[in-house]
């Protein structure tokens, strides 16, 4: 996997685009000089938790006594049911159901808005499958955390100017790319573990 196309996985995964009625509908009783400064700390807490995956990818790894297949198939198998939440979202609303109240600290901006299980998953199976690439992937991740931070940053002059039913239709679209994305994954994860060449 070359540094883009980690990039753009892990932008489809962080998932800006969804992620935009999540954040408004979170800051929506911040007062409005304060929302900015909630969102840059959010997105700099997100920034941390998946650089220290990164980083010690290769240690949680070898403290679980995981296979590089294993992490393969349970990423795609979550990278799966978020692309499906994406496409048919629930009901209750948002990928990642009800907001709570007050200001948001870390749940469920941060975690699992933009760090989510399957960005953290991603980053595992990175450093596993190439670990000598660990400064590409740390580019790859900084890339697609910046064009994530911009789009949420700029969440409330993006919701008046496409509205909602265009950026539900391409978070659809996003969550159709990362449904294609996950079925590769597993594929590849039941490829290595058979043996196999696809």
């Amino acid at each position: 996997m070359t540094t883009m196309s980690a990039a753009i996985l892990l932008f489809l995964i962080m998932d800006p685009l969804g992620n935009i009625p999540l954040f408004l509908t979170l800051l929506k009783d911040v007062p409005p000089k304060r929302r900015r400064a909630v969102m840059v700390r959010e997105l700099l807490i997100a920034l941390a938790v998946l650089l220290l995956f990164l980083m010690g990818g290769q240690l949680i790894l070898k403290l679980l006594q995981l296979r590089q297949e294993s992490v393969s198939i349970a990423g795609g198998i979550v990278l799966f049911l978020i692309g499906i939440r994406m496409v048919f979202p629930p009901a209750e609303g948002g990928i990642f159901g009800q907001a709570g109240e007050g200001e948001p600290f870390i749940v469920p901006m941060a975690i699992p808005g933009v760090a989510g299980p399957s960005a953290m998953a991603a980053l595992l199976l990175l450093t596993n499958t190439q670990p000598g690439r660990t400064a590409d992937w740390a580019i790859a991740l900084l890339c697609a955390w910046l064009a994530t931070a911009i789009i949420l940053l700029s969440s409330t002059y993006l919701f008046r100017w496409l509205g909602e039913s265009v950026l539900t239709a391409l978070e659809r679209v996003m969550g159709m790319l990362l449904i294609a994305l996950s079925v590769q994954m597993f594929m590849g994860g039941i490829a290595a573990y058979l043996h196999l060449t696809l």
